[in-house]
């Protein structure tokens, strides 16, 4: 076996890699990379509406977030670009007035532990599918813009929060210890 000829390979290999590895550094400097946290707002991960009662019999419809996700990208002073998924799970009650429904949540930025940067509500449009009391979907938001005052600050500065827009009746049943979550949706 000739030793020269995989020497020649590995020395040009080493050459390539310590390239790439000096413009991967140089991104790294340049982009503190970490992307900010995302979260579920604990007091408004899931809703119950009821129609009476607070009985299992007088649910209307229910909401969990089941999952959520994001990834981002940034650069120099560049402000941040973010990408968020959410899965959600919704339940159709023996009260429902309808087999569609639009659902409401939100997603906000914020410093981390302080100030609102910007908050967004969307809506999640739903059609059960006859006698199918949970539906599941995906939620992808493809374009969050959070602002950098300069290079230095780095995406774990901020917060990515999710929630249901809860009324005041739901947030209280949902501090209660009281609400329900749906079974496994595997």
């Amino acid at each position: 076996m000739n030793k020269l000829p995989a020497a020649a390979l590995f020395a040009a290999a080493s050459l390539l890699t310590a390239c790439a590895s000096d413009d991967s550094r140089a991104a790294r400097k340049a982009n503190p990379a970490p992307c900010p946290n995302i979260l579920v707002l604990n007091d408004a991960a899931r809703f119950v509406d009821f129609d009476g009662d607070e009985a299992i019999e007088n649910i209307a419809y229910s909401g969990e977030i089941v999952n959520v996700s994001s990834s981002c990208r940034y650069f120099t002073d560049k402000p941040i670009d973010a990408e968020v998924s959410i899965d959600f799970a919704f339940g159709k009650g023996p009260k429902a007035s309808a087999d569609e429904k639009a659902f409401t949540y939100f997603v906000a930025v914020t410093r981390r532990d302080a100030d609102l940067i910007a908050k967004e509500e969307f809506q999640v449009p739903i059609k059960f599918d006859g006698d199918r009391p949970v539906e599941t979907a995906r939620v992808d938001i493809d374009k969050i813009v959070i602002p950098r005052a300069n290079p230095t600050i780095a995406g774990t500065n901020f917060e990515i929060v999710v929630g249901f827009s809860v009324t005041p009746e739901q947030l209280i049943y949902n501090r209660s210890g009281k609400s329900l979550k749906f079974p496994d949706l595997q």
